[in-house]
């Protein structure tokens, strides 16, 4: 009895099937910076809601999620330079955001911590942000668990793996 032989695979095909991956993989990076854009330029409904740039989000999402923390500790956490964050928290604490306090443990140093308003906006901003993803999405949730999962892991992934020092060519 004669074997056949395992079919060899064109290495054309493969390239193919990489690159057509990689284009669905991109589609996705594209689209999630096209979303993100057009939740922060539509703006808020509420007009107690404050609006954040990027950096500011960032820090109080940071903040919101974790105990108070030293400057120092909330630029590595988040990715940005330390002369980026002090301009940035500056701002926040300008708006009623945040609070310094002295560290507890090295009277030295600050912590910085959420303010009750910084709280309530950021939970503000999220009712706004589920509205508008929601209706976006005609309150389809059939695979909103799986798209939460898959983005979560991404985004855990790439902060575990972020470069030292930001990119100079950051995404358009």
């Amino acid at each position: 009895m004669t074997r056949n032989p395992t079919p060899r695979r064109d290495p054309r095909t493969a390239r193919a099937l990489r690159s057509a991956e990689e284009g669905r993989w991109a589609d996705l990076a594209d689209l999630a910076l096209i979303i993100s854009r057009e939740i922060q330029h539509r703006g808020y409904t509420d007009e107690h809601a404050l609006h954040l740039t990027q950096p500011e989000g960032m820090v109080m999402r940071y903040l919101l999620q974790s105990e108070p923390a030293a400057p120092s500790q909330i630029a590595t956490a988040i990715g940005m330079q330390r002369t980026n964050l002090s301009a940035t928290l500056r701002q926040l604490e300008h708006k009623g955001l945040i609070q310094r306090q002295a560290n507890p443990n090295d009277r030295r140093g600050v912590t910085v911590s959420p303010t009750e308003q910084g709280r309530s906006n950021y939970a503000l901003v999220r009712h706004e942000w589920a509205t508008a993803v929601s209706e976006a999405a005609g309150h389809d949730t059939t695979h909103l668990d799986a798209a939460l999962t898959l983005l979560t892991t991404i985004k855990d992934d790439l902060t575990k793996t972020r470069p030292p020092t930001p990119s100079r060519h950051p995404p358009t």
